[in-house]
């Protein structure tokens, strides 16, 4: 009698099998998606190697340099003021032109003084109840000169139709423009030091030039009179005596800036 073998279900068995391949090949693919880069876009990389190419920037830097000096005030400006008193009020101005026209006549003659008329001004006297009592006006007529000596010599005979008011000093342009020319090579080359020695403390050994741009600055002197100086003047005039009153000018400070921008390298 032949022998007998375990008869086997196969549809079961293949079932099984196919199943399990299917949810092998599912696990892999998740597993792929999973681990798997994102692709780059390609414009970050062009943009990389663009910037990789570009030569860097030199770093920048700002400066100031000056040059200054001291210099004597070569200008002497005088003014004296004249007054005119009248009723009303076109016969107080009236007054006070020919007052100063009187005055700038007499003055004419020395072509070392530059003669100027300003502060021209008519204006009521009021009493204590608010009421127009009159008229007076009040005028300048400036003397302007480098000549010292002419300039008080001349005021002092004027002094009889006129008040000293205000006397002060100043530099010239001529003389302020000459000193900045001078000064302008010493700023220039305090400024190129300046920027070398900049550029070798931060670890570069030259620099090259950027935006440049130029100033001055000068102190005025004060525009006022020394109170003796107008009152012996005033006195030697009223004796008649006409004569000139020692003058001694201040100092100013005549100043040129170079400030800028410079290129580390």
């Amino acid at each position: 009698m032949p022998a007998t073998h375990p008869t086997l279900n196969s549809a079961p068995l293949c079932r099984a099998i196919k199943a399990g391949f299917i949810f092998a090949a599912l696990h892999c693919g998740a597993a792929l998606a999973q681990g798997a880069p994102a692709p780059s876009s390609p414009e970050p990389a062009a943009a990389h190697h663009q910037e990789a190419g570009k030569p860097s920037r030199a770093p920048e830097l700002t400066l100031q340099a000056n040059a200054s000096r001291e210099i004597k005030q070569d200008t002497i400006t005088i003014v004296l003021e004249v007054k005119s008193e009248a009723s009303t009020q076109p016969e107080a101005g009236k007054k006070l032109t020919a007052a100063l026209d009187a005055l700038a006549k007499r003055a004419r003659g020395n072509d070392a003084i530059e003669l100027r008329t300003g502060n021209y001004r008519v204006y009521p006297n009021m009493n204590d109840k608010g009421k127009t009592t009159g008229w007076h006006g009040t005028g300048e007529l400036r003397l302007e000169s480098r000549d010292f000596a002419a300039a008080s010599a001349l005021a002092a005979k004027l002094s009889d139709a006129s008040a000293i008011g205000r006397l002060s000093f100043s530099l010239s342009r001529e003389a302020r423009e000459a000193e900045e020319k001078r000064l302008l090579t010493e700023a220039a080359d305090a400024f190129k030091a300046r920027a070398l020695a900049a550029a070798n403390a931060f670890g570069f050994t030259s620099y090259r030039m950027g935006k440049l741009s130029l100033g001055g600055a000068g102190r005025n002197a004060a525009d006022g009179a020394a109170p003796y100086m107008m009152a012996s003047m005033a006195r030697k005039g009223g004796a008649g005596e006409g004569a000139e009153v020692p003058l001694e000018p201040d100092t100013e400070w005549v100043t040129v800036d170079v400030s800028g921008t410079i290129f580390l390298q």
